[in-house]
C-alpha cells in the first residue's frame, strides 16, 4: 500500500489503482454542472508520473477507468495516446467496473486489455466490487466503494480521509481519481483501515 492510493507489487513491477474516473469533470460540464477543469488532466498526469517513477511494466486498473459514456473526449484521447507513446512497453489491464460497463470499453488505440471480475493474476484475484470477507476466493484486490474514514479530535473537530481496508482475504483500495468522493466504511472481521493523510499511511 502506498500513500498515493496505489499498491505496488515490486516482484512483478505491477502497479494497482482503482476508480480513476477519467472524464468525470468533463461529463459534469456536459450536463451543465459548473465544475472546474483540471481533475482529469491531473489524474492522468499523476498516473503517468507514478508509472514512470516506479518503472512499472504493468498497470492494473481495478475498475472505472472512464467515468461515463462521452468521457473519452478527443482531448483526453490525445493525452492518453501521448502518454502511451512515451511508455510503449507498459501493459495496461482494466478490470471492467460498473462505470466501464456504462461508458463502454476504452478505444482500441488506447491499448488496454479488459478482463472480467475475478481475473487471476500472480496469485491474486482481481475485482472491481469487493467480494465479501467470507466469500473471497484467494486474496482479492478491489475498489469501487471509495473507502474513507472519519477521525474525531478531542475538541470535537472531524476529518474525513481516504483509506485502504486490509484483511486476511482482501485489500480494498481508495479511489485514485482526483474528482471522487468518500464512503465511510467499517472494516470487516479481521480487517484494519489505513488512512491516507499528507503523504503518509496510518492505521486507525
Amino acid at each position: 500500500m502506498r500513500a498515493d492510493h496505489s499498491v505496488w507489487f515490486q516482484q512483478r513491477a505491477t502497479l494497482f489503482v482503482a476508480d480513476v474516473h477519467l472524464g468525470k469533470d468533463v461529463r459534469f460540464r456536459q450536463l451543465g454542472v459548473p465544475v472546474p477543469q483540471g481533475p482529469t488532466v491531473d489524474t492522468l498526469a499523476r498516473l503517468a508520473s507514478l508509472c514512470s517513477t516506479l518503472s512499472a511494466r504493468r498497470l492494473v486498473v481495478l475498475g472505472d477507468l472512464l467515468h461515463a459514456r462521452g468521457s473519452a473526449t478527443a482531448a483526453l484521447g490525445r493525452r492518453w495516446l501521448e502518454w502511451r507513446e512515451s511508455a510503449p512497453h507498459l501493459e495496461v489491464v482494466l478490470v471492467r467496473g460498473n462505470h466501464d460497463r456504462q461508458s463502454g470499453d476504452p478505444p482500441p488505440d488506447w491499448k488496454v486489455q479488459v478482463v472480467p471480475e475475478g481475473e487471476p493474476m500472480d496469485g491474486l484475484s482481481l475485482h472491481h466490487e469487493p467480494p465479501s470477507v467470507a466469500r473471497a476466493s484467494g486474496f482479492a484486490l478491489a475498489g469501487h466503494v471509495h473507502p474513507g474514514v472519519r477521525l474525531s479530535g478531542r475538541a470535537g473537530d472531524r476529518l474525513r480521509l481516504p483509506c485502504f481496508i486490509h484483511g486476511p482475504t482482501r485489500l480494498v483500495l481508495p479511489a485514485f481519481g482526483a474528482f471522487t468522493g468518500l464512503h465511510l466504511l467499517q472494516p470487516g472481521p479481521g480487517e484494519r483501515r489505513f488512512a491516507v493523510c499528507e503523504g503518509r499511511l496510518a492505521a486507525v
